[in-house]
């Protein structure tokens, strides 16, 4: 059964127009950046955003358990790839409230950061590596603040990893579904000269979304992650893969 629905059926025509159009220009269209997550699709964390959220969440005097501890927690789960901050204003409503609970999330997910709590998705580094080799800019993105993405960055060992990393303050303040991080990434890597060479991926329907509506030529869902392949699909995946170990021979497959 087909469960994509109209709009997305229109993604993936306008998507793969633009692939077309891409090759038709000079007889080939190599995927000159390359736009990579970070939890979920080259970092397992372990669930470690929902202990962090309701670590922030009983500061504020939501206890854990809770009816509307379970009714918040439901809404991280089903935003996973947004930007933190949006989230907290969606459930706390007041700024200051939201800051307050932003900081707690990150100081809180700093804390099992630093105690060894995370690891490179199983040949997430690999992947990396081969795309630079092969003369593709890759960066990695993220919707944590940038404390929290350079303490995962540090735990890794990754910070020489890739030329660029961005979080939603980097680009404006506005993170996923906007496509302001990859159109960011287009901007100061000018890696290529048309954002249809640009590849996303993604664990989460946000980061399909972002880079939908970034006009990038290929994104690819990663089932490590938070959303399973038929959101990744309705949500704009042009492919879905088993993790981001495969990515690369995807895009040499697309180059072909």
């Amino acid at each position: 059964m087909n469960l994509m629905t109209s709009e997305t059926q229109a993604v993936h025509a306008t998507q793969a127009v633009h692939a077309t159009q891409a090759t038709h220009t000079d007889g080939r269209a190599p995927f000159g950046l390359v736009v990579l997550d970070m939890a979920g699709t080259t970092v397992v964390d372990g669930g470690l955003v929902e202990q962090a959220f309701s670590a922030a969440a009983e500061r504020l005097g939501v206890k854990p358990g809770s009816g509307e501890h379970e009714r918040q927690l439901a809404y991280v789960r089903a935003t996973m790839g947004e930007s933190k901050i949006s989230v907290f204003r969606h459930l706390f409503g007041e700024e200051e409230k939201a800051q307050y609970a932003n900081s707690a999330f990150e100081e809180a997910y700093g804390a099992l950061v630093d105690g060894g709590r995370i690891a490179p998705v199983p040949g997430a580094r690999e992947a990396v590596e081969r795309l630079t080799a092969e003369g593709r800019t890759v960066v990695l993105t993220t919707g944590f603040a940038r404390t929290t993405q350079d303490a995962i960055l540090t735990a890794l060992g990754w910070q020489d990893l890739v030329p660029l990393t961005l979080c939603p303050a980097d680009a404006g303040g506005r993170g996923r579904p906007y496509p302001d991080m990859v159109l960011a990434a287009f901007l100061r890597t000018r890696a290529v000269d048309d954002v249809r060479r640009t590849v996303v991926a993604g664990d989460t329907s946000y980061d399909m979304l972002s880079g939908a509506r970034s006009g990038a030529g290929l994104v690819a869902g990663v089932l490590t992650g938070a959303h399973d392949r038929g959101r990744l699909e309705r949500s704009g995946a042009t492919h879905v893969l088993g993790s981001v170990a495969e990515l690369p021979d995807l895009i040499a497959r697309a180059e072909a």
